[in-house]
Formats: structure tokens, sequence, C-alpha cells
């Protein structure tokens, strides 16, 4: 059962890549899953062509990643919700499908006919799904997000990565950051109501917001301050641990940096400055106890700083391999993209691009039974209406009418 999805089928009328990210990951655990995209104009993410200041394509290749990620293993089919013409497709689709995926606020899913009412009374036994900026209830229900504001700024995940003496905002460190935990959250939701369906027959009807997920994300700071009655207070802090040199950061010789977490410092002390050339410092007394190296530890951490910034990032990579404590290189997207660890688990996928060549995706982190992800490309825009169309018993003259009253492309 390593594709425990397998024959449901989810409609996805939802564009860019908060909820498309839920669908993707949905398609690697078997899932059929069909987007809806307006039949002129498609995903509105297929028109940008840069994000964050970096390319989102590059020439000659149809494969955006932008795209790609977010959408793949799916099939396309261009419909104009508005048109009447479109609305027999709409309904046959929402009849033969268990779950209806949507990120269109409550106004245009009104005005496209397809809420929760209106999808409900073609197929009772739907699961209806909405991904939303802010949540169904309240004053922002209508209001839409981005991840950049609904998951990182208003979520707090902004406030918590900048110091006290910041001069500006810190940014989100990845496209759509917020938006594929966000995706990765609904589709954890879709799959317990799916289960929940199975084992009572009912259907459920569910909503993740950006604004949830960021506060879900940052909850120790948020439940922390709930309980002391104020904000955790910033500072310029370089470890989530002060006090212990072992935990923290520190900088290569050519500006690349190492992450150290080891909570116990004196569990690995010998171990570690062995390996970072202060041999001197084995079982020195001056730092034999957590209580001496706390006490001492601007000291120590001037010393492992020294040292660390003696040696390339490449060099110091292998020379703590063997390192028993935890600790992790800082990698850039191209070091993540060939790390070994993901690669042997098969979270780095290769898919054939519609030009013929093999691209990689990185995959969704869970696996079933240690079984590889079975991954297509993304469609190209409305792909796959004829052959949606003809699955759904219209035949090639109703598709040329549907085509010509632009209910369909």
């Amino acid at each position: 059962m390593h594709r425990p999805l397998e024959g449901i089928r989810i409609l996805e009328v939802a564009q860019f890549t908060y909820v498309p990210a839920a669908g993707a990951v949905l398609a690697d655990w078997g899932a059929d899953i069909i987007k809806v995209e307006h039949a002129e104009n498609g995903d509105a993410q297929r028109g940008l062509v840069r994000v964050l200041g970096l390319a989102a394509g590059k020439g000659g290749s149809s494969f955006a990643p932008i795209m790609e990620g977010p959408n793949r293993s799916k099939r396309s089919i261009g419909i104009d919700l508005a048109k009447p013409e479109a609305r027999p497709v709409l309904e046959e689709l929402i009849r033969r499908s268990d779950v209806f995926l949507t990120n269109y606020l409550p106004t245009p899913r009104a005005k496209l006919g397809i809420t929760l009412e209106e999808v409900r009374a073609i197929n009772p036994d739907i699961i209806y799904v909405t991904g939303s900026g802010f949540g169904s209830q309240g004053p922002d229900a209508d209001k839409g997000a981005y991840d950049a504001t609904g998951f990182w700024a208003r979520g707090g995940s902004a406030d918590g990565v900048m110091g006290a003496s910041a001069d500006r905002m810190a940014f989100m460190p990845a496209g759509a950051y917020g938006d594929n935990i966000g995706g990765m959250t609904i589709a954890g939701g879709i799959a317990a109501a799916i289960a929940g369906r199975e084992r009572t027959g009912e259907p459920s009807v569910v909503d993740v917001s950006l604004l949830g997920v960021g506060a879900w994300a940052t909850q120790f700071s948020v439940n922390l301050a709930l309980f002391t009655g104020q904000a955790p207070v910033r500072d310029d802090k370089t470890t989530a641990a002060p006090g212990n040199p072992l935990t923290g950061s520190y900088r290569t010789s050519d500006g690349r940096w190492l992450q150290f977490s080891m909570l116990q410092p004196t569990r690995f002390w010998n171990e570690f400055v062995t390996l970072i050339g202060l041999e001197e410092l084995v079982d020195d007394p001056r730092f034999a106890t957590m209580e001496a190296i706390f006490e001492h530890n601007e000291q120590i951490f001037e010393m492992f700083a020294e040292a660390i910034a003696k040696r390339p990032y490449a060099e110091w990579v292998e020379t703590l391999a063997s390192l028993s404590g935890p600790w992790a290189p800082v990698q850039n997207g191209w070091e993540i993209g060939h790390d070994e660890a993901l690669i042997a688990n098969g979270r780095i996928v290769d898919v054939v691009d519609a030009d013929g060549q093999t691209q990689k995706l990185v995959a969704n982190p869970v696996k079933f039974d240690d079984a590889p992800v079975r991954m297509t490309r993304a469609p190209q825009f409305a792909e796959h209406t004829d052959d949606i169309l003809r699955e759904l018993g219209w035949d090639d003259d109703t598709l040329i009418e549907l085509k010509i009253a632009g209910a369909v492309t």
C-alpha cells in the first residue's frame, strides 16, 4: 500500500502554490488530481517569470520549477466556470470526485456556483476543502493572502528570525515557503477526512488557513507568550541555547556556515575539540562540567570560532562527517538537491519534461512502505481537456461545441 490514495479522485479548482501544493502531495500518494484551469488564462502562476528576483525558468525549456513542483502528476482541463455551457462539465466532474479542493475566496465561489451547498447538492458525499488566508470565519474570511503575508508576517515567523537590532524585515528563505508547508498540512487534513468518511460515511468540510499554519509553526513562542503574558524578547543571540558553545553557528574561512546542536556539551566535548584541532582542550579541568562550560562560554565560543574560521566549508564537511553529536552544514538549494540522504531515501525524483528531458523535483517528505515515489511532470495548460471530457462521456461533436462556446479549451 505504498500509494494509499489510489482510486481517490480530487477536483482541484485552485491556482498559485498554496492548495495546488496539497494536490501535488496527494498525487504523490496515489490520488488522481484533475486540475481545473481558466479556459483562456490558465493558472495565473504560469505567467510568473521571476520569483524572489530569480528567473522562474530558462530559455529553450518548457520546464518551470515553480509550476512543476506544486502541479506534478496532475491532469489539466481548461474550463471557463463563468460560462453556462461549462456547468454540465463541472457538475459531472464534481459528481465523480471524492474531494473538491479550492483556494477561491467566498465571494468568487458564490459567483461561480461552487459554494459548499452548491457542490454538495451535486455530490452529497464529497469532501469540501478550502485553503484560505485567515480562516473561514471571522472578519478576514473574505480577504486574500499570500504566504508572505498570512503565514510569514502575520503568523510570526518573520518576527522570530529578526534580531533586536535588525534594520529591515527578514523575508522568507524560499519562494512559496509557507505555501508548501500549508499544502502539506492540507494534504494531511484531506487524508484524515477520507479516513473519516470511510469509517463513518460522513464527508467533512476542511479549511486550512495560512495564518493557522503560521501560528502552528511558531506555537512555542505563541504558547509561551500566552503563558507569561508577554511576547518573548528578541535579541541578537547566535544560538537557541545561550551559554552552550556546542550549539549555534560558526563561520568557515570561505564565508559558509556550520550549525551545531549538542545540548549535552560534556558528552561530546573531547570528540568535538579533537576534530576541530583543539586537542589541548581534551579533559581540560576548566571545562569539565556543564556549569563550567556555561560560565566560560564566551571564551570557549571565541576559541571555537577562531578554529573553524581557519578552514573552508568543504573541508569541515568532510572532517566532521564522523562527529557523533548533532550538527549540519548550512546548505543551499543546489546542495540540498544533491544531498545523499535525500537521494538515498527517494526524496529527489527524476521526471521527464514535455521536451523529453530528464529533470529533478523534490518529493513530499512522507514515504510509504519504503517504496519510490511515482511522479510525472506537471501538465501543460489544458493538456488533458479532450481526454477528460471523453472520459466523462462527451463525444467529439460536443467537444467542438463547447470549445466554440468558449466553455472549455
